[in-house]
């Protein structure tokens, strides 16, 4: 007899590789939960793909799917009725509540996830006796372990495992690049149906999201997602390579992906994206540079910091190796980039109100930077990363914000905090050249507030990173600074950006 348990999905596992293999047929419940939309500030159109994917995803299997709007997971399941069968969560959270259900009888099994490419036993096999985590050292092993753009042997092909070098270019001399469009969604009635349940959720005070409405970017169907997967293999995947890390005022998308949040839901299975990558580099469609950038993001990256969220743990959230202090302002949490003077941040805070959306580097080299140089508290800054974003998830932000941009871990995941003054915004960006500020002064009333702001980091900081190698250098530049004082009372009293 084979067992009919429902399967329960959450709003992340939307991909048919979730409900495959014996699940396959199986009755599935989709709980859209009031708290879970309600108990943080997220983003409108965060809250719109969500609401809108698990809606799509009913409409498409019809009777084989119940859709229960409830006020919380556990009402959502009482009312369904029966017990069920789920994969393993993507929050701790929700893994709390799924093991309590489980005991409860609520809840018959938890497989493992089939949204990542690597169990989290396999990953802590892998982590054993290390006492940091390179995501080099991940990636290449991630490379070999599934076969993706490597030799019989197991070396890379092309001879080498990172074309970093190809794929720094700064941006070309022009506004946009010469690129093919990203896939854009054409909205339906269930986007109609949402957006007027999130206006009278609002009205209501049920909820309270920040950023813009607006009209829906992003892939929400299995269908969407691959023909937003095809678009960039096809069209913009031989561009992604050099630029991937440059910034353009006036380009939002310029060759990125734009994949993260039909990843991110569900839809896309990683192995199976970056085996057509792959492809591509091997039907000579793709420059190697490019399919290498784009795999080592797919299987390096995003699998390393969702196996470091498990491996690390909630303390994870406390580190503040530096003593950041400083609240998240308010122009941050409320979207409100109409404060902000400096081009490039102005720019990046546009992007998120706009679209919930900043490119890595935007991320990484804008935001984060700022953030680092003006000391905001760690943990404050990570929740605003993983619900201000669209893709933001509570296992993205972690390392990407403790350990990459913010190095509050001191160096489990990063090997030196990534500060940069105005000259690196000004070489990867046209950003300077429409800025009131001046990336090459530090003191008085042009002066850049990154490039300011950077000195007087290291000042503040000199103590802590002392015993940084990579760091010995900067260090030896603060000490020889002759303004330093001007510098650091002036970027104290700075209020403005």
């Amino acid at each position: 007899m084979t067992d009919e348990t429902p399967l329960w999905l959450f709003a992340d596992q939307l991909g048919p590789h979730f409900r495959g293999g014996d699940l396959a047929g199986r009755p599935i419940v989709l709980v859209e939960s009031a708290h879970a939309f309600a108990h943080k500030r997220f983003h409108r159109q965060k809250l719109h793909l969500v609401l809108a994917g698990m809606r799509q995803l009913a409409a498409e299997l019809g009777d084989q799917v119940t859709l229960v709007r409830a006020e919380n997971y556990r009402a959502g399941l009482a009312e369904f009725g029966s017990p069920v069968v789920v994969h393993e969560p993507h929050s701790r959270a929700a893994d709390r509540l799924v093991r309590r259900l489980r005991d409860e009888g609520v809840v018959t099994e938890i497989r493992p996830t089939p949204g990542f490419t690597r169990s989290k036993a396999d990953f802590a096999e892998w982590a054993r006796d290390r006492h940091r985590y390179l995501m080099e050292d991940f990636y290449r092993d991630q490379r070999r372990r599934l076969g993706i753009l490597v030799e019989g042997d197991g070396e890379p092909v092309g001879g080498r495992w990172n074309f970093d070098h190809e794929n720094r270019k700064p941006p070309p001399k022009q506004r946009t690049l010469d690129v093919p469009k990203p896939w854009h969604p054409r909205e339906n009635e269930i986007d109609e149906q949402v957006r007027a349940d999130l206006d009278r959720m609002a009205r209501d005070g049920r909820i309270s999201p920040v950023g813009m409405d607006g009209p829906r970017r992003f892939a929400v169907t299995r269908a969407e997602a691959r023909r937003a997967l095809k678009r960039f293999l096809d069209d913009r995947l031989p561009t992604f390579g050099p630029y991937q890390d440059a910034m353009l005022g006036d380009d939002w998308a310029m060759s990125h992906a734009l994949l993260s949040v039909p990843l991110n839901l569900g839809l896309l299975d990683p192995l199976d994206v970056a085996e057509q990558a792959a492809a591509r580099y091997e039907d000579g469609s793709a420059p190697l540079a490019c399919v290498e950038g784009f795999v080592r993001q797919i299987l390096g990256w995003r699998e390393w910091v969702w196996q470091l969220y498990w491996h690390l743990g909630p303390d994870y959230l406390d580190h503040n190796r530096l003593q950041a202090c400083e609240p998240v302002p308010r122009w941050w949490l409320e979207l409100e980039p109409e404060a902000v003077t400096a081009h490039c941040l102005r720019t990046a805070l546009t992007g998120v109100r706009d679209r919930g959306y900043a490119h890595h580097i935007e991320r990484l080299m804008v935001l984060g930077n700022h953030a680092l140089q003006r000391g905001y508290r760690p943990r404050e800054l990570t929740e605003w990363f993983a619900t201000a974003f669209v893709d933001g998830f509570p296992w993205v932000m972690p390392a990407n914000v403790i350990g990459m941009s913010q190095y509050a871990d001191g160096g489990i995941v990063a090997t030196k905090p990534y500060a940069a003054g105005g000259a690196y915004v000004n070489r990867m960006s046209d950003h300077c050249r429409r800025c009131e500020f001046d990336p090459k002064v530090r003191v008085g009333e042009n002066a850049c507030p990154f490039t300011a702001g950077y000195w007087a980091f290291l000042d503040r900081n000199a103590g802590r990173l002392k015993d940084n190698h990579r760091m010995r250098r900067p260090l030896d530049g603060l000490a020889r600074l002759s303004d330093l004082p001007a510098v650091v009372d002036q970027e104290h009293r700075r209020d403005h950006f």
